[in-house]
């Protein structure tokens, strides 16, 4: 395949290397000249292990040209990589002066191409960038249409420097953002050697898979490195601690809890943060990330709360109260804060939950509800056609199947439903749907 590069930092210069390690013409783009003059004599104009030889060994075979010329680049290849920089502005917002000049030259070059043209932007870019920055650009430019005489997509890379070359060869996944599927074939023929899972998906999202990724790592290191600090002041070696915590790989290095959805609760995570915050405090060690757990899930109860209370109406009824569905603990059950929160504001309130039967209830759990919410036992219904019956919203926070189609049969035109649990058959609803953050 015939590839240009635009932008040859880490990333641009190593994927310039591997593709014509690989067989394919590779042109290289960049404004600095002494980065083409490195690559011409074959040298590397970045340090990464093991790209000394492989760039002394691609120079010679003939393959690899560099150049100044954005124009005549675009005109000799049928796909560009977009790896420029997008460096960090004063403001802490994205630099993105870099791409936009490029766009320009992008697409004024597509003016006199006849071929269809693929852009792969690799460049981390906030998401929305593609299509309503660039994409406007090249077609202004070029007076083409995306789709047409060229196509702008989005795949993010995942090289870390220092091990860049075995990053390439082997990628946690590949993954191409595009708006149609011949971007996506394109870059199948491109990558889809590689050992691991090829998704396609939006642009957008994309977009936003790189900074989901490079945020959890920067969480990772962060989380780490504060139980390291508290392990110290405890006496206990937290490679250790660390080590049989990645032992876990059904629930710490896991899809476990990392699905978007409503507050957790409970008689463990709460009471769990508050001791580790009391141990660290008595011992003066600062930790800022745990610190900020318990006021983060704080705003996602009242994000819900706040949905319901714009929505201006006066008949709440809640489908769930216990902290996790199949469970009757209502002990720290965000379910209950909402309920709490409705009634302090006047609101009509009905409850429905299958598991929670205050009769039954035992030991700590009804503790719990004599000593904080001895009123809730007035509000609950045994009948959830009756809760849907006498309500203009309801709040949907159990994800039990049965329950699920009970609403899916009976909620009506005129309500309104938010949605807490990821309910996969919103769109057969009647009711107007509202989705907590979805």
């Amino acid at each position: 395949m015939k590839i240009s590069i635009f932008g040859l930092g880490y990333v641009g210069a190593v994927s310039l290397a591997c593709l014509a390690r690989d067989g394919h013409t590779v042109i290289g783009v960049d404004v600095d000249s002494s980065k083409l003059d490195l690559i011409r004599a074959g040298k590397t104009p970045v340090v990464e292990e093991g790209m000394v030889d492989l760039m002394a060994r691609v120079a010679a075979s003939g393959r690899v040209t560099v150049s100044e010329d954005a124009r005549q680049a675009v005109l000799d290849s049928e796909v560009s990589l977009v790896c420029v920089g997008t460096p960090s502005a004063p403001n802490g917002s994205q630099d993105q002066s870099a791409m936009l000049r490029l766009a320009h030259d992008l697409g004024r070059a597509m003016r006199e191409k006849g071929e269809p043209h693929v852009f792969v932007f690799r460049s981390t870019l906030v998401p929305g960038t593609v299509e309503e920055v660039l994409r406007p650009i090249i077609e202004r430019e070029s007076g083409k249409k995306d789709g047409e005489g060229f196509h702008a997509c989005f795949q993010p890379e995942f090289l870390r420097e220092g091990s860049s070359i075995r990053d390439y060869d082997k990628p946690p996944f590949t993954i191409v953002g595009a708006n149609a599927a011949a971007p996506v074939e394109k870059l199948r023929e491109l990558f889809g050697r590689l050992p691991c899972e090829f998704y396609s998906t939006s642009v957008r999202a994309a977009e936003m898979v790189k900074y989901c990724c490079n945020n959890f790592h920067a969480l990772k290191i962060s989380f780490a490195n504060e139980t390291a600090r508290l392990c110290e002041a405890l006496g206990v070696d937290p490679f250790e601690v660390m080590d049989l915590v990645c032992k876990d790989r059904q629930l710490n290095i896991s899809p476990a809890y990392l699905k978007p959805g409503f507050a957790f609760g409970g008689s463990c995570l709460p009471k769990d943060l508050r001791a580790t915050l009391h141990m660290s405090r008595m011992r003066d060690v600062e930790l800022p990330v745990h610190a900020a757990i318990m006021p983060s899930n704080r705003v996602h109860i009242d994000r819900a709360i706040a949905k319901v209370l714009e929505s201006g109406r006066r008949r709440v009824g809640m489908i769930g109260l216990s902290f996790k569905t199949g469970t009757d603990d209502l002990r720290e059950s965000p379910l209950v804060l909402l309920a709490e929160h409705f009634i302090g504001k006047g609101l009509s309130l009905m409850v429905y939950d299958p598991e929670v039967h205050l009769s039954r209830l035992l030991g700590a759990n009804r503790r719990f509800i004599e000593q904080h919410v001895p009123h809730i036992g007035e509000l609950l219904c045994a009948e959830l056609t009756e809760v849907i019956a006498k309500s203009e919203v309801l709040v949907v926070g159990l994800a039990d199947p049965r329950v699920l189609e009970g609403i899916e049969r009976h909620a009506r035109e005129d309500q309104l439903v938010l949605d807490l649990v990821d309910m996969q058959k919103r769109a057969g609803l009647r009711a107007q749907v509202l989705g907590l953050c979805w």
